[in-house]
């Protein structure tokens, strides 16, 4: 009976190990985090409002994401579900000439991390993350076709104050015309700075590299982001992305909310 007392007290008391484990949304970075969501919990990470422009001598394309948002669900101590849709997105493409819009749904993206030390997001943490790309919307907004990648993010904190996250990613990316897949990889390097208890500041730089069969390119970014936490529960926050190489989109702005259940 005494046995049976002690495993029943130890059971009770796992939930109340994971609650008290700090909310670490994804957004707004452009690397992602190699903490997990706490068992039994969800959260819900919306882009409110996400522009970004594109320009060239032929003209410029606007792209505005309304909505765009994943879902995580923590499955275990160490293990957290995925999934993610952009129920809307509008474009304005004047690179032809003549003005063309197009609103469209996005894909859905299905994927899964898997914590390897610190699921917490405390000291060094690490992770991979399996997903796959599922085609339900429609070009330019989703993709046409399926597509599949990881990565594996690792965090380390420095002091109080700052942490250091590296995001390398590898992926069979769709094509631009919407039929077959190619390689393409990327690497991220953030550094996160505490300014106060609720407020936090990253930058970070990005270098993508696409094998697409129509263009390779290679872009290069650099973003600045602030995320507020409200309560335990809420963050809000809001960036931007410049394009640092003529490969790349000239800039993009975003503003979003994180919550907890």
């Amino acid at each position: 009976m005494r046995n049976i007392l002690l495993l029943a007290a130890l059971l009770a008391a796992t939930p109340a190990f994971a609650e008290e484990r700090e909310f670490c949304p994804s957004r707004p970075d452009l690397g992602r985090p190699a903490c997990t969501i706490a068992p039994g919990h969800v959260s819900v990470e919306t882009a409110l409002a996400d522009w970004t422009l594109e320009k060239d001598r032929d003209g410029r394309t606007d792209t505005v994401l309304i909505g765009d948002t994943l879902v995580r669900v923590g499955l275990t101590n160490t293990i957290e579900a995925q999934i993610g849709w952009t129920p809307y997105g509008h474009v304005r493409d004047t690179a032809s000439g003549a003005v063309e819009t197009r609103g469209r749904a996005g894909d859905v993206t299905l994927g899964a991390k898997i914590n390897l030390q610190n699921p917490d997001g405390k000291g060094l943490s690490a992770a991979v993350r399996p997903f796959v790309t599922v085609p339900v919307g429609r070009m330019p907004v989703g993709f046409g076709d399926w597509g599949a990648g990881m990565t594996a993010p690792v965090s380390y904190e420095l002091n109080q104050t700052l942490k250091l996250q590296i995001t390398p990613e590898i992926e069979a990316a769709v094509d631009k015309d919407g039929h077959g897949r190619h390689f393409a990889t990327s690497g991220t390097l953030g550094l996160g700075v505490e300014l106060t208890k609720t407020l936090t500041a990253t930058v970070e730089g990005q270098v993508l590299r696409d094998d697409d069969p129509e263009q390779k390119t290679t872009q290069a970014f650099g973003a600045l982001s602030l995320a507020w936490m409200v309560g335990k529960t809420v963050q809000l926050d809001i960036g931007g992305i410049a394009g640092l190489n003529h490969d790349t989109p000239d800039a993009e702005l975003y503003l979003g909310i994180s919550r907890l259940f």
